[in-house]
């Protein structure tokens, strides 16, 4: 090893340094996800902080505020670190805390290239009122596919935890859609469909001119309707799951239900406005669907 190559190796954090850098990342994020993976095993925990670490990472890049080329270039980089990861020598920091929940939980290396793809989705244009079949690929891609990592590392890499993530995966994406209206805006992005938006008639796809629309309380009443739809097949394919292992997915689902609850309550009078459940009520979400 040269003289450059060992002072790198030094300069690297040994695993215990290492998951707790992970752990202090995910901590300060603040993420709903926090209280549902506090219910898994230490191991189990640790690849779950990896998996959101690695999300926060290629998100980050999507939405930064660079040329088009300089975020694919970076993403570019990320497919090169999966690569490199499956073949044993990851170097970014964070793919290196991804190496051990890979090899415990047979993680899947077309789910990280899925996110990646996702995320190459919002860098390559301001997405604005997409057609169904493209929100519907792109939440597949951002969201279904990290519950396809994470049912592996749940303990329940069966067919039907997999149709959870598939449904539930779209379901907290549009939810997130939903919940996320004016801050979306903000970086020229609108995620409400074509479809919805021409049957309302709504005939602008600039984000700022949607949200004052006063059909919008009513097109965003059609895509809660898709994301209920969405919680529903996951609450019946989760009934073919191991309960023990699906008890995250089963927090995360109540939680955004509730969100989502929230959400049409407001009936998206003032879409600036932030909605979402009290502490309060998240810990009573937890006791109940994830201890009880």
């Amino acid at each position: 090893m040269s003289d450059a190559a060992l002072r790198a190796a030094a300069d690297q954090p040994g695993e215990d340094a290492l998951r707790e850098t992970i752990r202090h990342r995910v901590e300060a994020a603040g993420t709903s996800f926090y209280w549902a993976m506090r219910l898994l095993p230490r191991d189990r925990r640790n690849g779950m902080y990896a998996i959101y670490a690695f999300c926060r990472e290629v998100d980050d890049i999507a939405d930064e505020e660079r040329p088009v080329q300089h975020k694919l270039a970076a993403l570019a980089a990320w497919r090169e670190e999966i690569e490199a990861l499956y073949d044993g020598h990851p170097t970014h920091l964070v793919a290196r805390a991804l190496s051990e929940p890979v090899r415990l939980y047979e993680l899947r290396r077309k789910d990280f290239l899925a996110i990646l793809a996702g995320m190459e989705m919002d860098a390559r244009r301001d997405i604005r009122a997409p057609d169904l079949a493209t929100l519907d690929l792109y939440c597949a891609r951002v969201a279904s596919a990290v519950g396809h990592l994470s049912v592996h590392i749940f303990g329940d890499p069966s067919n039907s935890a997999h149709a959870v993530a598939e449904s539930l995966g779209r379901a907290l994406q549009l939810t997130n859609i939903l919940r996320d209206l004016a801050e979306d805006a903000a970086r020229r992005r609108l995620y409400l469909p074509r479809e919805i938006l021409d049957r309302h008639g709504i005939p602008v796809t600039e984000p700022a001119a949607v949200l004052r629309h006063p059909a919008l309380p009513a097109a965003c009443r059609d895509v809660a309707a898709i994301a209920e739809d969405h919680f529903r097949k996951a609450g019946s394919e989760m009934e073919q799951c191991s309960r023990r292992a699906m008890r995250p997915a089963a927090v995360m689902a109540a939680i955004y239900q509730a969100t989502l609850s929230a959400l049409q309550r407001s009936e998206w009078r003032d879409p600036a406005k932030r909605v979402g459940v009290s502490t309060p009520m998240k810990l009573w979400l937890v006791l109940r669907h994830g201890l009880l």
